[in-house]
């Protein structure tokens, strides 16, 4: 379980994170650091969430337990900015790092021209659309065949790494008088901004308490993931790092927009395409999972009627979740606006250390007000104090220094309150408001041909083939709360 965990973990960051880490930290010491600092911060984090998953055993991770704690308004803020936020800008990311590795070998003296890495980026986000809508072992296939690709691209930037260390390559730039050599000031706004690009190339820690109600003995499963899980990560991403400044010094990896690409200029010669090959087909993946697992929340908030339930259902005889797949298609091709990676990460970043600090608050509170509660896994306090602790340094440097950009998050996070209370607070609505809905989500049924699983239709019973039993697989956790009931839309 350990090895599945890292393999989530694992992703596109680490071929883009390391710039914007680079960038912010202003040398190639306090890179590093940033990112040693960043997997024991996830660590912690990590060991936060694992008790709430074993007190709140439910799967839907931070929005199930900030739901249970805080109630429905903040459960709800959480939902409306992870589907208007976090999974299209994650998605926006991925795609474009996958047009970045793709056109930067044409380009080998430039950059690539923007319109053409957006062009590239939302063809890929439309192909992937349309294999996860079309069938759902196509995606699984797509899945298991892309995810080689990062795990061999990782694999040959440290073993050079380990060939340039053998040659003595490090000891210039290692060493500590002068890796701390900045090559601009030093500037703790910076310094945060750099915490969050590392952290987008951790994403995917608390992947486990998404799925709490699958796991085989959480009590010891659940730690053990964490504890092999992200220390092996670390590492990992140390090497890299490690390995990237053996072959470039700070400011060609700044010049580069596919660092792995130039590595493998720098080291692999004649064999120089395959890192981007590698890497393409990494990201490519990474789309697709991301395509493939966004229906799981999708789910989760239309059974507690915290979104259309429309958005829960799946097509008659494929049994792909359409509306779903289609609303994040389109709101990721919104993202692709603008063609910088780090701009979307910091945005997507902040957004996300915001609530995985409230979810950690939550912990503090649950053991305040339910202090008998049974908790199979209960770890020190001091843990959550110092998550939060360094949660509060990061939100508010990183708003000082982006003001603009984390505002923007902030204020899309805020417009859900009157959503929220116009749309599930309130009970009492018109008649003709509830008619509306109705008929939008006939219409909408009628277009995508879906229903809700389990629905019959002529006498079958929806969502009965082998595809469905593989749909129904990878969200059934989300579908077996006891004494609730999935209300069905007329059709």
């Amino acid at each position: 379980m350990g090895l599945v965990t890292w393999c989530n973990i694992i992703g596109s960051g680490i071929f883009v994170s390391p710039k914007g880490v680079m960038e912010n930290a202003s040398s190639v010491g306090l890179a590093l650091i940033v990112w040693i600092v960043t997997g024991i911060i996830t660590a912690i984090g990590a060991l936060c969430y694992a008790e709430l998953g074993v007190t709140i055993p439910k799967s839907g991770g931070d929005y199930a337990y900030v739901k249970d704690i805080f109630g429905g308004l903040a459960g709800f803020l959480r939902l409306w900015i992870a589907v208007l936020v976090i999974y299209p800008t994650n998605q926006a990311v991925i795609a474009l790092t996958f047009s970045n590795y793709v056109l930067q070998p044409l380009f080998p003296t430039c950059f690539p021209p923007e319109n053409g890495l957006r062009l590239l980026a939302g063809v890929c986000l439309l192909l992937l659309t349309w294999v996860n809508c079309s069938s759902v072992r196509w995606a699984t296939r797509v899945q298991d065949i892309f995810t080689a690709g990062k795990l061999l691209a990782l694999a040959l930037i440290i073993i050079m790494g380990i060939v340039q260390i053998c040659k003595g390559r490090t000891r210039f730039r290692l060493c500590p008088a002068n890796a701390f050599e900045p090559f601009q000031e030093y500037d703790v706004g910076l310094i945060a901004l750099a915490f969050l690009q590392g952290s987008f190339a951790y994403g995917g820690w608390n992947f486990l308490n998404y799925v709490t109600e699958e796991l085989v003995d959480p009590y010891v499963n659940l730690p053990r993931a964490i504890f092999i899980s992200i220390p092996l990560v670390t590492f990992v991403y140390v090497f890299a790092n490690i390995a990237y400044v053996t072959a470039m010094s700070p400011q060609e990896l700044l010049a580069s927009n596919a660092v792995a690409v130039t590595f493998g200029e720098k080291l692999l010669g004649v064999m120089s395409w395959i890192m981007p090959i590698s890497v393409a087909l990494s990201t490519f993946g990474g789309v697709n999972g991301s395509l493939f697992t966004s229906s799981r929340l999708f789910f989760a908030g239309a059974r507690e009627g915290h979104l259309p339930s429309l958005l829960a259902m799946i097509h008659v005889k494929r049994c792909t979740p359409i509306p779903a797949l289609l609303f994040t298609c389109l709101s990721t091709l919104l993202m692709l606006c603008t063609s910088d990676m780090y701009t979307l990460i910091n945005y997507v970043g902040f957004i996300n250390y915001l609530f995985y600090g409230v979810t950690v608050a939550g912990q503090i509170v649950l053991r305040i007000k339910q202090p008998d509660m049974h908790r199979p896994i209960r770890i020190s306090l001091a843990w959550p104090v110092i998550y939060l602790l360094f949660w509060a340094f990061l939100l508010i440097f990183s708003l000082y220094s982006e003001p603009v950009v984390c505002g923007l998050g902030m204020a899309i996070m805020l417009t859900g309150v009157p959503v929220y209370f116009l749309g599930v607070y309130w009970d009492n609505k018109p008649e003709c408001f509830n008619t509306f809905v109705a008929k939008m989500t006939y219409l909408g049924q009628k277009f995508c041909v879906v229903v809700y699983p389990g629905e019959t239709k002529g006498g079958e019973e929806a969502g009965s083939g082998e595809e469905c039993e593989q749909l129904k697989e990878s969200r059934a956790p989300l579908s077996q709360e006891d004494g609730e009931t999935q209300k069905s839309a007329d059709c």
